[in-house]
C-alpha cells in the first residue's frame, strides 16, 4: 500500500515515457538496420519494412524540407516524416515548453541517465563557473546560427530542390545509421569525452551542446506553460531550485521565462508545499497531470495527421535502395 502514491506522480509517468520511448527508438533502429541489411548483404538477409520515423534523426535536413514546404507549398516526399516529426517537436514547445527534450528525446533520456549515475558514484555533481557555464552555453547557439544560416539564407530554392531529390538526401537515413553502427575513432573519442563530462555535470550535452534543444528553447518561449509560483505559499525552502536540473533559480522568480526549462515537473514536484505549477498565466493551480497530456496529445496528433493525409511513408522504391545503399561511398559519403 505505500507504493501505490509513487505511481501517481509525475516523475514516474515522465520515466515510464522516457523509456517506453527510447525502447520504440531502439526498436525502430534495429528494424532499420535490419532493412539496410537486406541490401548490404546481396539479399540475403530478410527484407523487412522500413521504419518512418528513423527520419526524426534527420533534424537538418527536416530544417530544409520544412523551408521547401513554406516556399512551395508541397512536402518533399522523398522523407516526409522528417518533416512531419520536426514540425510536431515544434509544435510541441510552441504549446508545451521543451516537453521533446525532457519526456521523449532518447538523447536527453540517456544524458538524465549518465549524470545520475555520476551523482552516485561521485556523491554530487559539480558545477562550472558561471561566466564560464554561460560562455558554454552560447555554444549550442552559435551552433543553431550557422544552420539556420546555412539551409534558410545561404541555400537557394534551386539548391534546394536538388539538394532534396539527391541520393545524398535520400541515402542520409543510411549513413545515420551507419553513424551509430560503424563509427570512425575521432567518433568514439568525442562520445568517451561527452560521456565523461556527462557524468560530472547535468546533462552536458543538453545544456550546452545540442542546436536542437536551442531551437526548440526559443520556441518555447512563446508557450503559455511556464512554472509559476505562489508567492503567498511559497517558504523559499530552495528545493525546487535545488531539484533543477536545468539549474534555474525557481525559487527566486514569480515565473520561469528561460529557455533551458525543460518542462520536466521536476521542481513541482519537489515543492512541499504546492506552490509551483505548470500552467498557463490567470490560471491559479493547474493539476501536474495537465502539461503531461497536452504535450503527448500534440505527439499523438502530429504523427497521427502526418499518417493520415500520406505525409509519412517515403517514396523510394525498392529498386532506389538496391542501388543507392551498395554505392553510398560514390554518392558523396
Amino acid at each position: 500500500m505505500q507504493l501505490a502514491p509513487q505511481l501517481t506522480t509525475v516523475r514516474f509517468w515522465r520515466l515510464t515515457v522516457q523509456w517506453v520511448f527510447f525502447a520504440w527508438i531502439l526498436f525502430i533502429g534495429i528494424q532499420f538496420g535490419r532493412f539496410v541489411y537486406h541490401f548490404t548483404s546481396g539479399g540475403h538477409g530478410a527484407l523487412v519494412n522500413r521504419p518512418p520515423g528513423v527520419e526524426g534523426f534527420l533534424p537538418i535536413g527536416a530544417l530544409a524540407s520544412t523551408k521547401f514546404w513554406a516556399m512551395t507549398g508541397t512536402i518533399h516526399p522523398v522523407h516526409p516524416a522528417a518533416v512531419v516529426l520536426f514540425v510536431t517537436f515544434i509544435a510541441m514547445s510552441l504549446l508545451a515548453k521543451k516537453s521533446f527534450c525532457s519526456w521523449l528525446c532518447p538523447v536527453g533520456t540517456l544524458s538524465e541517465l549518465t549524470w545520475k549515475l555520476g551523482k552516485n558514484v561521485f556523491g554530487e555533481n559539480f558545477h562550472l563557473w558561471r561566466w564560464l557555464d554561460l560562455l558554454l552555453r552560447s555554444l549550442k547557439y552559435l551552433l543553431l546560427l550557422f544552420f539556420a544560416k546555412l539551409i534558410l539564407l545561404d541555400m537557394p530554392a534551386s539548391a534546394l530542390g536538388g539538394f532534396l531529390g539527391s541520393p545524398y538526401w535520400a541515402m542520409s537515413d543510411v549513413k545515420m545509421l551507419h553513424f551509430f553502427t560503424d563509427p570512425s575513432f575521432d567518433t568514439i573519442a568525442v562520445i568517451i569525452v561527452l560521456i565523461g563530462f556527462s557524468l560530472l555535470f547535468k546533462n552536458a550535452w543538453c545544456r550546452y551542446l545540442c542546436p536542437y534543444g536551442a531551437l526548440l528553447g526559443l520556441v518555447s518561449m512563446l508557450s503559455l506553460f511556464k512554472i509559476r509560483r505562489r508567492i503567498d505559499t511559497c517558504t523559499a525552502c530552495g528545493k525546487c531550485a535545488k531539484a533543477c536540473p536545468s539549474l534555474l533559480p525557481v525559487d527566486s522568480k514569480k515565473t520561469i521565462h528561460s529557455p533551458e526549462c525543460t518542462g520536466c515537473l521536476s521542481c513541482v514536484e519537489s515543492c512541499p508545499h504546492h506552490s509551483l505549477h505548470m500552467g498557463p498565466p490567470k490560471v491559479a493551480d493547474t493539476p501536474k497531470w495537465v502539461f503531461p497530456v497536452v504535450a503527448m496529445g500534440i505527439y499523438v496528433a502530429g504523427v497521427g495527421l502526418g499518417m493520415a493525409t500520406g505525409h509519412w511513408h517515403s517514396v523510394l522504391t525498392y529498386a532506389d535502395y538496391a542501388q543507392w545503399i551498395p554505392r553510398l561511398s560514390t554518392l558523396g559519403f
